[in-house]
């Protein structure tokens, strides 16, 4: 194998090296994966670059793009083995797409902002997925997105099919709605209507987020990150003064939870 010594290597050369490990003589745990059991993997990888891509580390993002990049050429070997494409046919098709979409690079469109570009990009995805109903386009946003990513694509699809708040009073006025349903829902104590009421809730918040222009998955994201601050420096005052959180009274515990 004469490109084991390379200086450097090139994409024809990890399309070689994912075959090898394929093969009958390669790693035993390759050669044995599908689509299904490597899945988990192939989310993970792209979460990683993410979390790269937050760090602002160029260097942690060239590592994780690499084993993102790596899956996709596994899952493509998995279909060259079936004879059903090879990583030739996905170039081919997501460059045409992007010709195809992008009209007013590659065409004669002309368009005055992004938001006249994202409504031409949605009328051409419609036109070559023969999907004639908005309806269609929000059952083609992907289940397996977080959902609050997921509600918020699905509000902006809608807002382009012309269903949208008008401004933010009708905004706050249905999260108080869903609010006020989701307190009786608890007096009541109806476990049934519980989850449904929440999420309505929780839709409606996606509203306001997509409203406000901000991206509610990273303000979650955000706040995450703050609370877990929050009870790092909960613990601090706990052990400074003492205080077993896990083993005090909880009144007393929550009092310290107040003060910071």
């Amino acid at each position: 194998m004469d490109f084991l010594k390379k200086d450097k290597y090139d994409m024809d050369d990890l399309v070689r090296i994912v075959k090898k490990l394929r093969s009958p003589d390669g790693c035993p745990w390759d050669k044995v994966q599908t689509h299904q059991s490597i899945r988990r993997d192939f989310i993970e990888e792209v979460y990683e670059a993410v979390e790269a891509i937050d760090e602002c580390d160029p260097e942690h993002l060239r590592e994780e793009l690499g084993d993102v990049l790596f899956q996709v050429v596994f899952h493509c070997e998995i279909e060259s083995e079936n004879s059903n494409f090879d990583l030739s046919d996905i170039v081919d098709e997501v460059s045409r797409k992007m010709i195809i979409r992008h009209p007013h690079v590659f065409g004669d469109v002309e368009v005055e902002d992004t938001d006249e570009v994202l409504s031409n990009w949605d009328a051409i995805k419609m036109q070559t997925h023969s999907q004639k109903k908005v309806s269609e386009t929000l059952r083609s946003v992907s289940k397996t997105l977080p959902s609050l990513m997921r509600a918020e694509k699905l509000v902006k699809k809608s807002g382009r099919g012309g269903v949208k708040l008008s401004d933010q009073d009708e905004a706050f006025e249905l999260i108080q709605k869903d609010l006020d349903i989701l307190k009786k829902v608890c007096r009541d104590k109806d476990q049934d209507k519980y989850s449904e009421s929440l999420g309505r809730l929780l839709m409606s918040i996606a509203g306001l987020s997509v409203m406000m222009e901000t991206d509610g998955e990273h303000s979650l994201y955000d706040a995450c990150e703050r609370y877990i601050g929050r009870f790092e420096r909960y613990e601090r005052i706990a052990a400074d003064r003492g205080i077993d959180i896990q083993g005090s009274d909880t009144d007393v515990t929550n009092l310290l939870w107040k003060e910071i």
